[in-house]
């Protein structure tokens, strides 16, 4: 048996000190709220317009919005206390809104949310939505280098001044991947020891290092080194901003916030092909400077906001002991200074604890530690954990996407179709398409969830593959004589393609953010992006070989991973749309953290987090009548916490008196705890 509890109110309720409040608003935060509601005002208008009067994302919560009192929070109620809006009034330092839920359940384990997922709450949490949309420009660097080489390398000048053999193709493009390995499994332990947003500007500077080495190059080894130097920054930056956008993010859309680095990457790809491609025909060496110089803007941004613009992790604050600033990010990120945001900081202080108490039985500060927490990745407390985030981007990079986007052009070309403007065109659309498919997986993939997107998008990857593979070795030797079989093979692509960008696409991104626990998920995802990484790197150096002998078995190879994919999302993948962070234990079970959960709950004790919880659950609601069907609101602006089990419901026209001062009471006990 479990309830829901919405506690309404018809304002914020932002009780801060005079620093933290002058920490929260600044000009440069004002402006920057202002346009961050602007913008999602305009992509999300007509969404809500048509969504918002035929259904209520919580029908559970449709109650009247009540007024908060006009007394100070914690005076002494006044005689005309006793009325109908008086439950509303009981805890206004632990204030929710409308939107907001906490679910308690028998056990006294609960979950809770600030709003609702998809589009609706990337609107209701806009100022975290605006702090991931500046952070994923990492993966538009990434995205951008991945759309402009493949013209690049086939531009006329570049061919002519840099005759390459396929071998050194593969090699140009696979030692960006190199580098990006080294910068991935590097920063990881920079992002844990000092800050997610200094690593992010320290990854930005070395980015801009390797594009001007690229732009201005005068020899072919001058561009291996700038590919090189940037790939340490791409890579860094790939792991960087998932794990400071999973750490910011409120449960509800964190998957969509993360999947917003997956938007990022093919917005880049899509922006870098197509710059490439109109530049191709301009005389000289500008037709390939100018689109390898065009990414040096992405960064220079990212390193302008990383350092001004964005806020401190506030798990990462926590962890330091600073816990005051960690409160403010916070409070800044939720909008909203109420129970939901205390009870995430103490989960956060309580995650700490036990990160603490791990850290004293570990050796000594130095190489051995360090070499220690990488090897506590592969312990049998942690191997499940580490193999989702390291094969999940393992079939991220087999599902053969990047060989599409590497080589797209000698793939369509495989297939039939004759003329460079032609094939540049069909495998340009195919990041158009790639785009256009991550837009419906931000929204959905924290309604829908993980695995059903996996293993809806690995199977359709497996049979666009597996159409490929036979056309090409039933026509291969006569395309001009079978139009149709050649279209009907760049469709099997462009239906792979959408495939993979509703699922692996921005789920591969998402997992590996999400896992880990604080004390491991720098490593953990840094780990798991240089899956991401080593695999690309052996992808792009032999696919040009692999294409060179055998196209069918290129394709064929592809569509065997996909379905081994699918047997892995539908076996082993555990579902973890909604869950917090702090709460991936459940998640993965096993007798492995019984020890760690019996820990958890002691300091949930300690620190008052139970406490919180159970007091904000008896004081939102008076009686719990047993009448499955009693969903409506009553005059209290109570209601049903869960469907199928009990109700809320007010006697007479409110609380008494003595029961309201009572809960004031222990409602203001509790606050100065926290």
């Amino acid at each position: 048996m479990s309830r829901w509890i919405c506690v309404v109110a018809g304002g914020k309720n932002l009780e801060r000190t005079a620093d933290t409040r002058s920490q929260l608003v600044t000009p440069r935060y004002t402006v920057f709220l202002l346009l961050s509601r602007l913008v999602i005002l305009y992509i999300s208008l007509p969404y809500l317009l048509r969504n918002t009067a035929a259904s209520n994302p919580f029908p559970l919560c449709q109650a009247t919005m009540h007024p908060f009192p006009t007394t100070t929070p914690f005076s002494s109620p006044r005689e005309s206390d006793e009325d109908t809006t008086a439950h509303s009034r009981l805890l206004p330092s632990l204030q929710t809104n409308a939107y907001s839920r906490l679910k308690v359940a028998e056990d006294s384990s609960y979950t809770y949310s600030y709003g609702p997922p998809g589009l609706a709450g990337l609107w209701h949490n806009y100022y975290a939505f605006l702090c991931a949309v500046f952070a994923s420009i990492g993966g538009l660097s990434f995205g951008y280098d991945q759309g402009v080489i493949a013209n690049v390398l086939v531009m006329e000048d570049f061919v002519g001044r840099w005759p390459i053999t396929p071998l050194q193709k593969g090699a140009l493009t696979a030692v960006l991947e190199l580098g990006a390995l080294i910068g991935a499994l590097t920063f990881g332990v920079l992002a844990d020891r000092y800050s997610r947003r200094h690593s992010i500007f320290i990854a930005c500077v070395i980015f801009n290092i390797g594009a001007l080495f690229q732009t201005f190059a005068r020899t072919l080894a001058d561009l291996f080194i700038g590919r090189a130097v940037g790939g340490i920054g791409v890579g860094a930056l790939s792991m960087l901003s998932p794990l400071y956008i999973s750490e910011i993010s409120p449960p509800e859309v964190r998957g969509s916030l993360i999947a917003l680095e997956q938007f990022s990457i093919v917005l880049g790809v899509v922006v870098g092909f197509w710059i490439g491609f109109f530049t191709r025909n301009i005389p000289g060496s500008a037709s390939w400077r100018i689109p390898l110089g065009v990414q040096i803007g992405p960064g220079v941004l990212l390193a302008f906001g990383a350092s001004f613009l964005l806020p401190a992790s506030p798990r990462l604050l926590v962890l330091k002991g600073k816990y005051d600033e960690a409160e403010a990010s916070l409070v800044k990120l939720r909008g909203r200074d109420d129970a939901l945001t205390k009870i995430e900081l103490l989960e956060m202080r309580v995650e700490a604890a036990l990160i603490s108490q791990s850290d004293s039985d570990s050796p000594k500060p130095g190489t051995q530690s360090e070499l220690s927490a990488w090897r506590h990745l592969f312990s049998k407390k942690y191997r499940p954990r580490t193999l989702v985030g390291v094969l999940m981007m393992f079939f991220q990079q087999w599902s053969g996407i990047n060989a599409l986007l590497y080589y797209g052009p000698t793939l369509v070309k495989s297939i039939g179709l004759k003329g460079e403007t032609i094939s540049l065109i069909v495998s340009g659309g195919i990041g158009i398409v790639q785009f256009i498919a991550v837009g419906p997986a931000v929204i959905y993939i924290d309604r829908v969830g993980r695995k059903p997107l996996l293993r809806g998008g690995s199977s359709f990857m497996a049979a666009s593959h597996l159409i490929i593979a036979v056309l090409v070795m039933q026509f291969q030797s006569d395309w001009s004589s079978h139009a149709m079989a050649a279209w009907t093979a760049v469709a099997a692509i462009y239906t792979f393609t959408f495939a993979y960008g509703v699922s692996f696409g921005p789920i591969g991104w998402v997992l590996p953010s999400e896992v880990f626990p604080l004390s491991m998920r720098g490593r953990g995802v840094a780990l798991s992006t240089a899956s991401n990484w080593s695999n690309n790197f052996f992808i792009g150096l032999v696919t040009p070989i692999i294409m060179e002998y055998s196209p069918a078995g290129t394709f064929l190879t592809f569509a065997t991973a996909c379905f081994v994919a699918y047997l892995w999302a539908t076996y082993t993948v555990p579902e973890t749309a909604g869950v917090t962070l702090e709460d991936m234990d459940r998640v993965f079970g096993g007798d492995a953290g019984r020890e760690d959960r019996v820990r958890r709950r002691e300091l949930e004790e300690e620190m008052g987090l139970h406490a919180v919880v159970m007091e904000l659950a008896r004081t939102s609601i008076d009686v719990f009548d047993q009448d499955p069907k009693n969903t409506n609101p009553d005059n209290c602006g109570n209601f049903t916490a869960d469907d199928k089990n009990t109700t809320q419901s007010c006697s007479g026209g409110g609380l008494k008196r003595e029961s309201r001062l009572q809960a004031r009471n222990q409602s203001k006990s509790l606050t100065s705890k926290l």
